[in-house]
């Protein structure tokens, strides 16, 4: 659910676009958009896939099920791309769904820098400390 309807019940056609995003993620990753322990921590997927997308790692997020053909790992990557332009926090940043239909079709074309995705702790706080008191909060 976009966070924008979720915290202030407002909808438009850019909330369509942030679930399009987050279910392009759940498929390539093979998890749901949940929190889910991954190493000593837990994560959520927007999280998890915003770490890898920074630090480069992105193949990380790839579930193993569809890395066993390595020709599209590189077309995996820039799905994972356009999932993050579609969740990102700041709603006019987030394409609209012909231009997604339009990045997926035409390989040739440049993506935009994705920034920061909704729900991402991006505060001063380190991440593993933020989601871990994220998860007692859920648990209270």
């Amino acid at each position: 659910m976009a966070p924008e309807y979720a915290m202030h019940g407002q909808f438009s056609v850019k909330s369509d676009v942030f679930s399009f995003g987050v279910l392009v993620l759940e498929i390539l990753s093979g998890q749901k958009n949940t929190c889910f322990r991954n190493g000593e921590y837990m994560e959520d997927l927007l999280s998890y896939a915003w770490r890898n997308w920074c630090e480069g790692t992105a193949i990380n997020l790839i579930d193993p099920i569809l890395t066993g053909s390595s020709g599209l790992v590189p077309d995996i990557v820039r799905c994972i791309h356009i999932a993050l332009l579609c969740v990102q926090e700041n709603i006019g940043d987030r394409p609209t769904m012909a231009a997604v239909v339009l990045m997926l079709s035409n390989l040739s074309l440049s993506l935009p820098v994705p920034s920061g995705p909704a729900y991402y702790t991006h505060d001063d706080i380190s991440p593993e400390i933020s989601l871990i008191q994220d998860h007692q909060n859920l648990e209270n």
